[in-house]
């Protein structure tokens, strides 16, 4: 008898933790930041894109090939997300390759469905109204209720596949429709009635550098049916071709096939993709859902998606476990996952020849100028090995293409945006002691991008390289007078040269570490080439010509053509690097800390873009981490919450939910390549990071709330901590970091020289 009631006792405690990880999706609206944003910052600085988080409520697996979106808008134009809030009506259901949270565009795409009573196949003129109350959007599940067919659509996936479910309330014919996305005319789309199959391809076209030329590759997509069909056809805009198989090369095109349904009657859809051929989307689709079963796809998902979210365990309050999640699902989306179940995905550049993965996964689109900051060293803690399989696959486009990419997106060279981050991402790998991938030549790769410049110009004006990486060198800064042409960003000269430092250190750590002596010496120096861009009279970040005298403008608050996306005062603080000797450089402590306030008793502080996302931590470098304490908690409660309208800018690839991920936790990396994170406030009474080597780090934050928000004392495993900062090793070691939290400053707590965080003072140094 007592080892049958163990026995039930054990069974009631598994259900009860597996009814705990299920709990976890239900935190998640996934229509967040698919609406204008009404937060604090809202449109201080942003223009029209940038008060959008353009997001998706899509359904996929963490970092999967695709995402299954509802669609809203009919396009693949740069700037336009496939879903927004605001809208009232239904077009269908999209395969989307968009660059989540950023304005981008969509690419290799196609959108299924369907309609009752007449044929209508055009995405505007087959929209269905529909309620958001009918609505549900999970990242496993997404369903709702299509008003004009009185009919229920429901969708769930795989990576590279999905399932979907069509319900009709209603007797009579009904059609699904299904077309490829191209904005440019081309693609084709195929019925083969044997095979109960609808088959086609959307050609991928570059963005940014070599704007609109073909990348090389496809979107190739399979769409698999159960019932027969009563009738068929293809259509080309207005005109419909009943009968026909096949259609290609036009605007508008399409296929459908129309059947008969009963009431309450529901018929499955299933449908994958490929950027290699149509065969390997045949094959992702019997390898991930080679059955009829929804629910079992469903539930397969569910389990994925808590799993994932299951690494970080929060206990708090509801509201801030819903931003706490919703930021998680939102991290999750890119880079993505390019490769077939068999391994081959296109090569990097060209799409030729077709390449087959060694280990691992192989992955696309880094928006790398925003996810370098917080998303990649996020990976670092909780997935090492997806972090692993990332570096990877950087160093497989050097291999494939010749250079490290700049912004590598669309499988392409891009030039996108500024800097050279992929040196950050595999830099703060490496000196994280990340494995999996040649720490040798991912050196070869980033120094040849530090130190050489194309030998063609054509090379350069397609994405190769540095831009303006002659002008630094020779200057140690980007004067005025290189217009920067080769970008799309053109000029930007003094945020290019900020970044470009802050590169060049952290691939001076990485030649330390590796023992490169000469070049760690040379590029610590170019580390403070930062200085060359900071006007000694103002203190601010300032333009430069090639004689070396600043501007005399009095510009720091207002957009210059210098300065990327931000204003002088934005940039002025971007060397997280070596902020000690920013604070040196403005004249002292005292300077620094008056400029840093003004920052928010000013409301310059621009949380809806990635250059001001390490501000609120640098007051732990001044020795006065309240103050961090303080903005940062007011940003958690006023830049987000969870509503479409929730997040104050966009969400760029997810780095803006990222920020809130780490904020949220206590810490953050203000210096990725620097294995140290800085304390901020945390939002949860207990936060536990289940780590990779089976460890676990918790964060206790005893007496948090709206109003305790600053740090009375801390204990690290019961010892006495006094460092506004914790290191990767400590994370990695597992323990508990235990504050006492109260709504008055401490400010005697961390605040000896000694406990801020690290700076280029305190480096070592070859002779």
């Amino acid at each position: 008898m007592r080892s049958i009631y163990i026995l039930l006792l054990c069974f009631l405690c598994n259900f009860s933790v597996a009814e705990a990880q299920i709990l976890l999706q239900q935190y998640i609206d996934t229509r967040v930041g698919t609406a204008a944003n009404t937060t604090a910052s809202a449109g201080t600085f942003g223009k029209h894109t940038e008060e959008y988080g353009q997001t998706l409520p899509a359904v996929l697996m963490p970092h999967g090939m695709n995402f299954w979106t509802p669609q809203t808008q009919d396009t693949e134009n740069k700037c336009i997300a496939p879903y927004y809030y605001k809208d009232s009506k239904i077009q269908g259901f999209r395969n989307s390759h968009w660059i989540v949270g950023g304005c981008t565009q969509d690419y290799g795409s196609m959108t299924l469905m369907t309609v009752t009573g007449n044929l209508k196949t055009q995405p505007e003129q087959r929209a269905s109204i529909f309620s958001h109350t009918n609505e549900m959007a999970t990242p496993s599940y997404y369903s709702v209720y299509l008003d004009d067919y009185q009919a229920r659509a429901e969708m769930t996936a795989q990576s590279r596949s999905a399932i979907f479910r069509f319900t009709y309330d209603k007797e009579g014919m009904a059609y699904l429709i299904v077309n490829p996305n191209s904005d440019y005319g081309q693609g084709s789309i195929e019925i083969d009635l044997a095979k109960k199959e609808i088959r086609g391809y959307n050609p991928v076209h570059r963005i940014y550098q070599g704007w609109g030329e073909p990348a090389g590759f496809n979107g190739y997509f399979i769409i698999r049916y159960e019932m027969n069909p009563e009738t068929y056809g293809v259509y080309q805009d207005s005109l419909v071709f009943s009968g026909n198989t096949s259609i290609g090369k036009s605007n508008k095109i399409g296929a459908y096939i129309g059947f008969k349904v009963k009431n309450r009657e529901a018929i499955l859809v299933k449908a994958a993709s490929s950027f290699v051929s149509l065969e390997g989307a045949e094959k992702n689709l019997n390898a991930e859902i080679p059955d009829w079963n929804f629910d079992g796809v469903k539930n397969r998902l569910e389990q994925s998606w808590e799993k994932h979210l299951a690494k970080i365990e929060v206990q708090g309050n509801h509201k801030e476990k819903e931003k706490f999640y919703g930021a998680l699902y939102r991290t999750s989306f890119l880079p993505r996952v390019f490769n077939d179940v068999d391994g081959a995905y296109p090569a990097f550049s060209k799409g030729t020849p077709i390449c087959y993965t060694q280990e691992g996964d192989y992955y696309e689109d880094f928006s790398i100028w925003d996810t370098y900051r917080a998303l990649h060293p996020l990976l670092t803690i909780i997935d090492t090995q997806r972090e692993a399989d990332m570096v990877r696959s950087l160093i497989d486009k050097y291999s494939q293409g010749g250079w490290l990419p700049i912004f590598p997106c669309w499988n392409s060279y891009t030039a996108a945006m500024i800097g050279d981050h992929c040196i950050s991402v595999i830099g703060d790998a490496i000196r994280k002691d990340i494995k999996g991938f040649d720490v040798q030549k991912a050196y070869a790769a980033m120094r040849k991008n530090a130190f050489h410049e194309p030998e063609s110009f054509e090379e350069y004006k397609n994405g190769k390289g540095r831009r303006a990486l002659n002008s630094y060198l020779k200057y140690g800064y980007i004067p005025l007078e290189d217009s920067v042409k080769e970008a799309f960003h053109t000029c930007e000269q003094v945020s290019r040269t900020l970044e470009y430092a802050y590169d060049d250190y952290v691939l001076a750590q990485v030649a330390g570490k590796l023992n490169k002596k000469e070049d760690y010496n040379i590029l610590m120096k170019r580390a403070m080439n930062y200085r060359n861009v900071i006007d000694p009279r103002t203190g601010y970040a300032q333009g430069r010509h090639a004689d070396g005298s600043f501007l005399k403008d009095d510009n720091a608050f207002r957009f210059v053509r210098f300065i990327t996306e931000g204003v002088p005062a934005h940039y002025t603080w971007y060397v997280p690097q070596d902020v000690r000797g920013l604070m040196n450089l403005m004249g002292g402590k005292d300077k620094f800390i008056s400029k840093l306030d003004s920052m928010f008793s000013e409301h310059r502080y621009w949380h809806g873009n990635e250059p001001c996302h390490q501000v609120p931590y640098l007051f732990n470098y001044a020795a006065q981490p309240w103050k961090t304490q303080r903005q940062v908690s007011d940003i958690r409660h006023t830049e987000y919450d969870n509503t479409p309208r929730g997040l104050s800018g966009n969400d760029d690839a997810g780095q803006m939910s990222a920020w809130y991920v780490f904020s949220a936790m206590g810490f953050y990396p203000v210096c990725p390549g620097d294995p140290y994170y800085v304390i901020g406030s945390p939002a949860f009474e207990k936060m536990t990071i289940h780590l990779e080597n089976g460890k676990d780090f918790i964060v206790k934050a005893h007496g948090v709330s709206e109003e305790n928000i600053y740090i009375q004392s801390a204990t690290l495993d019961g010892r006495k901590f006094e460092n506004s900062y914790i290191t990767h090793k400590q994370i990695l070691e597992g323990g508990i970091l235990e504050f006492v939290m109260g709504n008055i400053p401490n400010k005697n707590w961390a605040t000896k020289k000694e406990n801020c965080p690290p700076s280029i003072l305190k480096q070592r140094v070859y002779n």
